[in-house]
């Protein structure tokens, strides 16, 4: 079985947490899990929006050969 916590959170949020899973057909645990992995791919794809340096256009520019 996986280890759980509790977490504070607002009431509002818990209701808000509790329809989306509902919806969904998750479970409330799901739902974060999903929310989080979500957040995780936004940092990811912010990191990835910005522009290479200098440096980096040269390394990737370099010939491996």
């Amino acid at each position: 079985m996986t280890e759980t916590t509790t977490i504070r959170i607002s009431r509002a949020t818990r209701d808000e947490l509790r329809e989306l899973a509902e919806r969904r057909q998750l479970t409330v645990a799901e739902t974060v899990s999903r929310a989080v992995r979500l957040l995780r791919q936004d940092e990811i794809g912010r990191d990835l929006a910005v522009p290479l340096t200098g440096e980096e256009v040269s390394w990737l520019d370099a010939d491996a050969g």
